[in-house]
Formats: structure tokens, C-alpha cells, sequence
């Protein structure tokens, strides 16, 4: 088939760099979101899946919104039999899903129906989840509600951040993607409706959905903090400015500090929750880089009965 390929992001490159590698289909184009400000000088850098289709020779498409005029009439003049999409960023207007014969494929990174949305892999780690995966579907009009082509399973290991996590799917689910493009061109795959039952939904992450809440149980502060690693990031408060938490881990023996309240050992740092203790292993201060708890505790010389969050 004549593939266009919708993604952003570094995640999608493993998708796109599967689909160029495959005997059967080619991709003829890719869509992807405009030029965004990065780095201090906040310069104009083209998207990691442009500046990888760029490096294969292929033509890439960067409407400032996919429902404007030239790129329609761009992607009509292209004629794709298909547009597969991994994490493209914005949303599809019918005259853009009416185009490709065979439609236009999302790569999501759940086992839908559960946590539809931009955000599945931080919510699945943020709830406890043991198993997510990713699943191919045709894309609809609602909110990843289209009939599922095929799906992979992964397992959430107990000190996965979302960074992690979304790194292996993002690998496994390439492999799913150029299978549902083969099995989509050769007719032996046919997508199947998503259950009613089980639908949940998974909004992107604020700032104010990052924040700790320290009277939680300690499971749930370390899951907040792995589910927001590497973005947007856990924090909580420290005599007044913002401390992001880049790595925790649960600290069950340690039953006698209230919620929030700090304990600082040789090479420890622990504070307090809902439930027993967490040990502070990775802190960012405001305006600083990230470093071990151990050295930023020495740096501010915690007093007896401080506490994060107030």
C-alpha cells in the first residue's frame, strides 16, 4: 500500500523506521506538527519524525492544522491506500479521514477500550495497572473509540516510569503497526468493535495532576512520581518554591514520620506519607539540575520536623 505516516514525536520514529524498512508497502509522505522553540535559545527544530523522514528522502507535510485547505488538497493529490498515525498531536477533521481507501490507523498505547485519551501509559502506571500494551485501530470521529485491528500486551514492572514504559511499546508496538498495515492489504484482518464495558479515560497531565499529595499511602506517591517521570514531572513544595521528585521508592520498615515530615540519615533522606515512609532518591530544586537527596539535604540543612508540601 501507499502509506502517509502521521506521528510527532520520538515515540512514533520506531513505527515510522518499521513501515520504511517494509518489503510491501511504501511510504510515500509524512504528516507531522509544524516546527516548535526548543532548547535555551528556544530556535525552531523540525519533529524527531521529520527530521527521520527527512533523512529517508521522503516528502513531509506540516500543516499548521490538518483541516486546512493545501493539505488537503496535498494528501488527495498523494492518494494514500492508508495513513497509519502514532501520537500525531492534533485532531483529524472528516474531509482529512474521508481521503486514504483503507482509512487512517492509530497506533495507541493502552489495551483499549481502557484509557482512551493523550495520556494512557502515565495513567495506566499512575493507577496501579499491572498490564497495559498498545492497539491498532481505525480512527472514528470519537475519542479512540474506532474497531480495534490487533493489540500486544506488556507488563508495568514495579519501577517503571512512564519514560520507560512507553520506550518499549513504543518498540513492540512498530512491530503491531507494519502487521496491521500487512494484514489491512492483503484482506485477512478485519477490525473488531471495542467492548462497552471497561471504557476509561486518560486526559493529558497536568501541572496540579503532578503535584503529591503526601497523605496519600506511599504506593501512590511512588506511582505519581514514576507515572510523571520524565513529564511533566512530580513535585511538591519545599520552604516555599517548587521541588520536583525525579525518583522514589517505597520504604515499608519506616512507619513514624507524619505526612510530609522529613528524616535525614548519613546517605538517606525520607519522608513521610499516608501510609509508611519513601526514600527520596533523585530531587530537581527550582532553577537547578537534578541531583541525589542525599546531596541536596546536606545543601539545606533540614531542620527536626520539616516538611514537604506546606
Amino acid at each position: 500500500m501507499r502509506l502517509v505516516f502521521a506521528g510527532t514525536p520520538e515515540v512514533a520514529v520506531p513505527a515510522l523506521d518499521a513501515l520504511i524498512a517494509s518489503e510491501r508497502h511504501e511510504v510515500v509522505a509524512v504528516v507531522t506538527r509544524p516546527d516548535a522553540p526548543a532548547g535555551r535559545g528556544r530556535r525552531m527544530v523540525a519533529s524527531p519524525v521529520a527530521q527521520r523522514a527527512e533523512d529517508a528522502g521522503i516528502e513531509v507535510l506540516k500543516p499548521a492544522r490538518p483541516r486546512d485547505e493545501d493539505f488537503l488538497v496535498r494528501l488527495r493529490e498523494i492518494a494514500p491506500d492508508c495513513c497509519p498515525v502514532v501520537a500525531y498531536g492534533a485532531l483529524l477533521p472528516r474531509a482529512a479521514l474521508d481521503i486514504p481507501s483503507r482509512g487512517w490507523v492509530n497506533l495507541h498505547f493502552s489495551l483499549l477500550p481502557a484509557w482512551r485519551g493523550a495520556a494512557p501509559v502515565q495513567h495506566a502506571i499512575m493507577a496501579g495497572d499491572e498490564v497495559t500494551g498498545a492497539s491498532t485501530f481505525l480512527i472514528e470521529e470519537g475519542l479512540d473509540s474506532g474497531p480495534v485491528y490487533g493489540v500486544v500486551t506488556e507488563e508495568i514492572r514495579s519501577t517503571d516510569t512512564s519514560g520507560d514504559l512507553l520506550t518499549r511499546l513504543a518498540f513492540a508496538g512498530a512491530g503491531l503497526l507494519a502487521a496491521t498495515m500487512d494484514g489491512i492489504e492483503d484482506g485477512t484482518l478485519r477490525a473488531v468493535p471495542q467492548p462497552e464495558e471497561g471504557v476509561s479515560l486518560a486526559p493529558k497531565i497536568t501541572v496540579e495532576d503532578a503535584r503529591v499529595d503526601w497523605s496519600a499511602p506511599a504506593l501512590r506517591v511512588d506511582r505519581v512520581v514514576r507515572g510523571c517521570s520524565p513529564a511533566p514531572g512530580a513535585w511538591t513544595v519545599f520552604r516555599g518554591e517548587r521541588l520536583k521528585l525525579r525518583q522514589v521508592t517505597p520504604a515499608p520498615d519506616r512507619t513514624d514520620l507524619a505526612p510530609g515530615e522529613l528524616a535525614v540519615g548519613r546517605n538517606t533522606v525520607h519522608a513521610g506519607t499516608g501510609s509508611h515512609a519513601v526514600e527520596l532518591l533523585w530531587v530537581q530544586p527550582q532553577g537547578r539540575k537534578p541531583m541525589s537527596a542525599a546531596d541536596w539535604a546536606r545543601g539545606v540543612r533540614i531542620a527536626a520536623g520539616e516538611k514537604l508540601g506546606e
